[in-house]
């Protein structure tokens, strides 16, 4: 397996991508005391620590806001997975509660101001890559999976940017919405995430935090890659 992230390198220089994978899990669909303490410190951390800070003004935020621009996303409704985090925090609401490895790397994702997703390693298909959309392009909202009825087709739009297998976009509009088909559940065994900066934060530091939490939380052992415009192109280990 791969990660390529060579056809929007040029354009977004400063983008690099931690692709950290997870074997031996054993998630459960409780969230343990420990982890729900932790995450309640987390989230009181941000709280103060963004306390009257426009949304704009937090760097990690305000680079996903400019990669968002510079590939033609104006709408606020359309915003990277980590400022809604934040944007919930700063409203006095709390992380969401999913599953313990989901519950888990939110709060890394709040804790560092980056961008993390995850997918089940075993519905991934091939090779993984953050590229341009392109015409057969195929994306099932994970909105839509608590719906009554069928999911339906949302393809990207032209010149959008997504992160993708060999079958399917697993994210569109880079990190805004995961694809249903490969959701992290109580069930997965293997996983991959990605732990995404543009020039703002401390990858090495979110990585290490990340491997820690899955390890105590979720038994399982991490392996990871990092992808940059000088390496664009790279074997996950």
């Amino acid at each position: 397996m791969q990660i390529d992230i060579s056809d929007i390198a040029a354009d977004f220089p400063d983008f690099r991508v931690a692709v950290v994978i997870a074997d031996g899990l054993e998630i459960g669909a409780d969230r343990p005391e420990a982890l729900d303490a932790l995450i309640a410190e987390r989230e009181a951390a941000a709280r103060e620590q963004w306390a009257g800070t426009e949304l704009a003004e937090i760097p990690g935020i305000a680079a996903w806001r400019r990669a968002y621009r510079a590939f033609g996303i104006k709408k606020t409704s359309y915003r990277s997975s980590v400022e809604r985090l934040v944007k919930n925090i700063q409203a006095g609401r709390g992380l969401p509660r999913i599953n313990p490895f989901v519950d888990a790397y939110n709060a890394v994702s709040l804790t560092h101001v980056m961008p993390l997703g995850a997918d089940d390693l075993d519905k991934v298909v091939g090779d993984l890559a953050f590229r341009y959309s392109r015409v057969g392009d195929e994306f099932l909202d994970m909105a839509t999976a608590a719906g009554a009825d069928a999911p339906q087709p949302d393809p990207p739009k032209p010149g959008e940017v997504v992160y993708a297998d060999d079958e399917k976009i697993l994210c569109r509009r880079w990190n805004w919405r995961q694809d249903l088909r490969s959701l992290v559940t109580a069930l997965t065994e293997r996983a991959v995430v990605t732990v995404q900066t543009n020039g703002v934060g401390d990858l090495d530091a979110a990585v290490a935090d990340l491997g820690d939490l899955i390890e105590r939380f979720s038994s399982g052992t991490v392996r990871v890659t990092i992808a940059d415009r000088r390496w664009p192109t790279l074997d996950i280990d």
